[in-house]
């Protein structure tokens, strides 16, 4: 029973879209479709005058079903080449009616395409004949002996067209006479043309136009009849747009210009580093140490020297200067039982003597470590120091500027000629795109990009030592040679030997040597009779000297990592 149901579900289900469809009010008042609306006759008369100026007058026969007006496309713009396009002008467009229809004109150009629009007061039924009049410009074009006019003269309609007829007026026909019918490059010929005996005119007809089919024709005149001047546009792509012309040759000449310039400049700053160090190299070379005292160059501590070096206070810096505490007893640092605590620490102890030698980045560095305990161990630094090192960093900074070595902190330095550089990317970035889009000047941003990516990288070396400073360099890196050497004077043995390697050690953290310089204390404390710690490192019980260096390179690792890790990075 069920089965023999199903060929009635489809008729009932029509039936009832059906009644649906007819009681709705929208359905009722809606206006007819566009489908009811047609293009009874078209027919266009071209006068070509000699100026090349085709001047045209329309006849539309249009069926109406509701609809206040239409709209009459032509198309404007074609492709020449890859870098230009072919354009056709229509102008003094104009409308009037003989049995009521539109007449109101607005035209607007979309792409390659210009649009008419007729529209009138109130909904219209039934056929009104609409007369346009315009002229074109550009559509006759020069072909060696001969002047071709070719134009879409009918179509470009959202409605069927019944009967398209074009009649081309002008001098003296000569050469092609043709029409197409169909798409806009169509190869098809329209249903007939025909030149009068005169062939001062052409007459060429098609019947059924479907919606965008246009009706094109084609005739020539003798080369010089008609004044043929095309008319042409730059066509907007990549390859226009990147373009190479005066304008960008000039931009990117003065960007060369500019970075020649910058690196004239940095060679100028720089170079006299390098000029003050090949002055004072031999000065600088001569050994640190004068009898058994320490003599550090100029008496520079190893922040600071990390500072001059590199022109950044690292991380690597400040602890550097945390043995360098150490070094001059002022914390002491003391190594955890492994076996007895499961992991590898230390815990650093703050030893009461007056700070008053102390720098300003050295005094906040000691305060922020302990923040008024004792002592800390140097894992519950992990992760909770990053903001004091900031201040510390800063402090640095600040030291060398007052030292006298560089003329402005070199992080602000930076900080001002990379962010300039930034934004003038960004700028020449957000300049490009517009450029490509409206102009083929689009080379002009992309010198402004590469002249700020240029200035955002240079900025980092920008920072220059005074003269002052580049000298302070000059003995640094003899200092910096000398610990290579490992060497130190003969005669000191004993504690004051492994005092003596102990002061430079903080340095050797600073130039990347600890692992060397750390052996090298370990080889003088094995020498030293009885020697199993040093003043300010002690080890946990069994240990002794001879595992310094291994202990020292672990604890600088472990201390650069604990004071500048944060505690979102931590948690992961």
């Amino acid at each position: 029973m069920v089965g023999r149901s199903r060929p009635l579900v489809a008729p009932l289900i029509l039936a009832v879209v059906v009644v649906l469809g007819l009681a709705s009010p929208a359905a009722a008042d809606a206006p007819q479709s566009l489908a009811a609306e047609m293009v009874v006759g078209d027919e266009v008369i071209l006068t070509v005058g000699r100026d090349g100026v085709v001047r045209a007058r329309e006849t539309i026969v249009y069926e109406f079903a509701g609809g206040r007006g239409f709209d009459r496309t032509f198309v404007t713009r074609t492709r020449d080449s890859d870098t230009r396009d072919r354009v056709y002008e229509i102008g003094d467009v104009r409308a009037s009616s003989p049995d009521g229809g539109p007449t109101e004109v607005s035209v607007s150009v979309d792409g390659s395409r210009t649009r008419v629009t007729v529209s009138g007061d109130r909904p219209l039924n039934g056929r009104r004949t609409v007369v346009l009049t315009y002229h074109v410009r550009g559509i006759v074009t020069p072909l060696g002996m001969r002047d071709e006019l070719r134009w879409a003269a009918v179509g470009g309609w959202r409605t069927r067209v019944s009967t398209a007829r074009v009649t081309v007026r002008g001098p003296v026909m000569d050469g092609s006479i043709n029409c197409f019918a169909g798409p806009l490059a169509s190869a098809i010929g329209c249903a007939q043309f025909n030149p009068d005996h005169t062939r001062t005119e052409g007459v060429f007809s098609q019947n059924n136009l479907l919606p965008g089919e246009h009706l094109t024709v084609v005739v020539g005149y003798r080369a010089g009849t008609v004044a043929a001047e095309p008319l042409y546009a730059k066509r907007r792509t990549l390859a226009t747009a990147f373009s190479v012309n005066g304008i960008t040759l000039g931009a990117l000449g003065a960007l060369l210009a500019l970075l020649l310039g910058g690196f004239g400049v940095l060679y100028l700053l720089h170079g006299r580093d390098k000029r003050a160090v090949d002055k004072h190299a031999a000065e600088g070379d001569r050994p640190a140490v004068r009898g058994a005292e320490f003599a550090p160059p100029d008496g520079v501590r190893p922040g600071q020297i990390g500072t001059l070096i590199d022109e950044q206070a690292d991380v690597i810096d400040v602890t550097a200067t945390i043995v360098d505490l150490a070094v001059r007893a002022y914390l002491l640092i003391e190594e955890e039982d492994r076996a007895a605590t499961g992991r590898t620490d230390w815990t650093l102890r703050r030893l009461q003597r007056p700070v008053d030698d102390l720098l300003p980045y050295e005094r906040l560095l000691l305060d922020a470590l302990f923040e008024g305990r004792d002592s800390i161990k140097l894992s519950e630094l992990d992760g909770a120091f990053a903001p004091q090192l900031a201040r510390v960093r800063s402090a640095m900074y600040d030291d060398v500027v007052k030292q006298g070595w560089f003329a402005r902190r070199p992080d602000t330095v930076r900080s001002r000629w990379s962010t300039a550089g930034i934004v003038l990317a960004v700028l020449g970035v957000a300049g490009t795109v517009a450029l490509a889009v409206f102009t083929d000047l689009a080379l002009v941003g992309l010198a402004v990009i590469i002249g700020g990516a240029a200035l955002a990288v240079g900025g980092q070396y920008m920072p220059a030592k005074t003269a002052r400073g580049a000298t302070v360099l000059a003995h640094t890196i003899g200092f910096q040679a000398h610990l290579a050497r490992g060497e130190a004077p003969e005669g000191i043995e004993g504690p004051q030997r492994i005092a003596l390697f102990s002061r430079y050690l903080p340095y050797a953290v600073v130039f990347d040597l600890v692992d060397k310089w750390a052996k090298t204390v370990e080889d003088a404390g094995v020498q030293a009779e009885g020697a199993d710690n040093l003043y300010w490192y002690e080890g946990p019980a069994e240990w002794d000297l001879s595992k310094f260096a291994e202990s020292m390179r672990t604890f600088t690792l472990a201390t650069s990592g604990a004071i500048s890790r944060t505690r979102q990075f931590r948690s992961l």
